[in-house]
């Protein structure tokens, strides 16, 4: 899964570096999760709606 990532008022969707790498606080970016091929959209909104996203897809991907 990819995830990327833009400020609110617009712009280019980036390559997410980090929580720890970006110039602002998380609040003033949004977010979303695509899959490998960056063909479908999986998630959209702020960063913590698409991290529990991400963690529902990791937890039954590895789910036996």
């Amino acid at each position: 899964m990819v995830l990327q990532y833009r400020e609110k008022s617009g712009g280019r969707w980036k390559k997410y570096p980090g929580k720890d790498k970006l110039e602002k606080s998380v609040s003033s970016y949004e977010f979303r999760l695509l899959n490998e091929a960056k063909t479908k959209v999986l998630a959209i909104g702020n960063y913590s709606k698409v991290m529990k996203r991400f963690r529902q897809i990791e937890f039954f991907k590895h789910r036996r």
